[in-house]
């Protein structure tokens, strides 16, 4: 089966919070690039990426240059598609819109082999069919006033969701007794089954991230994520070793080689990849197995469309973070139920592009 043609669109897709209804940015857009690859036998493979800025044109226009590369190929083919992509690239790489763009090129080739098998993709890959655990995450966002969390966190629970994600390191000056008041309020609601994680996005300092830690321990974290900067692996070692509960760090890094060296230096005690950053399900993959020689459980970050696959196949899969903030531009998409995500039985990604809400959605 031969890729034709392809049709590659930049999306503006609704910056909602359809799990919490307490959205942080109600009129906002989350750039979005999605391709779709035609092929000689009527089928389509989807993939898209993420940036999430003001130059996510530029990564449109990647992904174009990519997909035009890609055609004439044989599906059967990845590993030549691929190689010659970055041959083309030169210099470019290996992170990066490169990378990001890769990633849809490398989804969209996974979504075809599976649609070829007729199997879905997490089959394909291994896994058994078992539901796969998944978090409520932004939903509570650190933008949001403590009422609005308040509200957010009781629709959480009336959802039965059984892990939930917050964020502190909150706008303005570093106020440790507000960052502690809006957490002890999130657990409340909580209660103490729930299991909590709280993610930092890199805002803390070292040292901030350990005075903070000792403050945090009461409430049972199961993981404190990203707490400081990523791209300095000794200093990121030196809080790791201090914190008193579990860390979750890795969605910001590119492509294997930036995973072997966060393992070698700072090893997290859960690996979070990125499907987009790390080039697509391939290296994903490849990341995974990696964490799992050090001994280190794998949470995914963003597109829960895909994740939900590749956590239910590998052995030291953890949960799927859903945020679902690439949803609304498919007829149909995976929902939590009591905290776990089924697998279905369509093939490939057993998705189905919403012609309707791409057209509403895109943007100029």
């Amino acid at each position: 089966m031969r890729i034709t043609g392809f049709e590659v669109f930049l999306l503006g897709l609704p910056a909602d919070d359809p799990l919490g209804c307490e959205p942080a940015n109600p009129n906002g857009k989350r750039p979005t690039v999605l391709l779709l690859f035609k092929t000689d036998a009527g089928l389509e493979g989807i993939g898209f990426t993420f940036l999430g800025a003001g130059i996510s044109r530029a990564l449109k226009v990647a992904v174009e240059e990519m997909a035009a590369l890609c055609v004439g190929f044989d599906v059967s083919q990845h590993d030549e598609i691929i190689t010659k992509i970055i041959a083309a690239a030169g210099g470019s790489g290996p992170a990066g819109i490169f990378t990001l763009a890769l990633a849809a090129i490398d989804i969209a080739l996974w979504d075809l082999r599976g649609k070829i098998s007729e199997q879905p993709l997490w089959r394909l890959l291994g896994a058994k069919g078992s539901p796969v655990p998944t978090y409520a995450s932004g939903a509570l966002m650190r933008e949001l006033d403590t009422d609005s969390i308040v509200r957010s966190c009781g629709r959480l629970v009336q959802a039965r969701y059984s892990q939930v994600k917050m964020q502190l390191a909150l706008p303005g000056e570093h106020r440790p007794d507000v960052e502690i008041d809006r957490i002890r309020k999130v657990r409340e609601i909580l209660g103490d089954d729930i299991e909590l994680m709280c993610d930092i996005n890199q805002r803390w300092s070292v040292q901030q991230a350990i005075e903070m830690g000792v403050l945090l321990a009461e409430f049972n974290l199961s993981w404190l994520e990203d707490p400081t900067p990523h791209d300095d692996l000794k200093e990121q070692a030196k809080a790791l070793a201090a914190l008193p509960m579990p860390v979750a760090t890795g969605e910001y890094i590119y492509g294997l080689n930036g995973f072997r060296q966060l393992l070698d230096v700072a090893a997290p005690d859960f690996v979070m990849i990125d499907p987009f950053r790390a080039g697509g399900i391939t290296p994903w993959l490849n990341i995974a197995k990696l964490a799992d020689t050090y001994g280190k459980r794998v949470v995914s970050h963003l597109a829960p469309e895909i994740q939900l696959h590749l956590i239910a196949a590998i052995p030291n899969g953890y949960t799927v973070e859903y945020m679902p903030w690439s949803c609304a531009m498919f007829k149909d998409v995976p929902w939590p139920k009591s905290g776990y995500l089924e697998l279905g039985n369509g093939h490939g990604l057993g998705l189905e592009p919403d012609r309707s809400a791409i057209a509403r959605f895109m943007l100029s």
